[in-house]
């Protein structure tokens, strides 16, 4: 009768799936092992982590990846905007969630980059669900160890993320770029910090982008040049010398009044800007994204998360785009 013993009296159980009731990203196939992942374009992979907390308690960003999956339920893989539906052609499964022990960077960092490693090594494009940003950190290095200093980054904030170390934590959320800055499988020439803007950054941070040679789009260039300027910039600094980029975005890229759930960072872009510019990212041949940083709210309507599935599904559609050659 072992196995009708509850979960707790098996040390070491790792619990991959904290929550009950909760759909697939959009319905789509589970894939319970890596052999399943065999053969599938897109692997969507929850990472319910938060590390050390840099506004004053614990935030409710760990449960993101389950509040994203359960509006996802909305959604299809054709966008009008360009006549392509994602899924026609291309597939996706969802990969459940890493393991996490929240504020274990050291196991649950670990458990992360397997998991990603597993999505990479079958030939998916990972789109990750977190979280808080230090996620970024272990999975762009993982990518990094496939094309030592030969991956771009296109990291989309409201903060450059850049700081030293918060105390004594060197992984906090604030800091997982002075990570990658550090990682020397990584060129910090090819990281573009875009949608730069507002009084929660530190000078220290825009000092550290400028001697690491990281390059930096403020969120004023963007609305001064337009979107579509923007990104093409940010791509041709990614794609310069690299075999692949990865895109990261920071719900608070986004102004505040379009994510309610989310750091209220005024001066953003709006989710009409950002959807055309993950579109492009994906058009350009990006091969990973991940979203980071909602807050969801027990008694809201979940407009960050409703923002996450757009954002992502309109990077999907810009790589179906380019998969089925169908490129402007």
């Amino acid at each position: 009768m072992e196995n009708y013993k509850p979960v707790i009296y098996k040390p070491g159980y790792n619990y991959t799936e904290i929550y009950s009731g909760v759909p697939s990203f959009m319905g789509i196939p589970a894939a319970r092992s890596k052999e399943e992942l065999k053969g599938q374009d897109f692997a969507f992979i929850g990472i319910p982590w938060e590390g050390g907390c840099t506004i004053g308690g614990h935030s409710s960003c760990v449960i993101s990846p389950k509040t994203i999956r359960s509006v996802s339920i909305r959604y299809t893989g054709y966008l009008p905007d360009y006549d392509i539906d994602s899924l026609e052609n291309m597939t996706a499964v969802d990969y459940g969630d890493c393991a996490t022990v929240n504020g274990d960077y050291e196991f649950s960092f670990k458990a992360m980059a397997q998991k990603y490693a597993e999505a990479l090594d079958a030939g998916c494009i990972p789109m990750v669900m977190g979280g808080d940003h230090s996620i970024s950190y272990p999975l762009i290095s993982e990518m990094a160890k496939r094309h030592p200093q030969k991956v771009g980054v296109i990291h989309l904030d409201a903060h450059l993320d850049n700081y030293p170390a918060y105390g004594d934590d060197l992984y906090a959320r604030c800091s997982p770029f002075k990570r990658l800055y550090d990682n020397p499988d990584i060129d910090a020439g090819k990281i573009v910090h875009i949608g730069i803007r507002g009084p929660r950054n530190h000078k220290e941070e825009y000092r550290q982008a400028r001697i690491n040679n990281a390059n930096v789009i403020l969120s004023r260039e963007i609305h001064d040049t337009g979107w579509k300027a923007a990104i093409e910039k940010a791509i041709a600094l990614a794609k310069d010398g690299t075999d692949i980029f990865y895109v990261t975005v920071c719900s608070d890229v986004l102004d505040a009044s379009m994510t309610p759930d989310s750091p209220m960072d005024g001066c953003g872009i709006s989710t009409y800007e950002l959807c055309y510019m993950l579109n492009a990212c994906g058009r350009a041949g990006a091969g990973s994204m991940d979203f980071v940083e909602i807050y969801p709210h027990p008694y809201g309507n979940q407009q960050s998360a409703h923002a996450a599935c757009w954002a992502m599904l309109y990077f999907m559609n810009g790589v179906a785009a380019l998969h089925d050659n169908k490129l402007e």
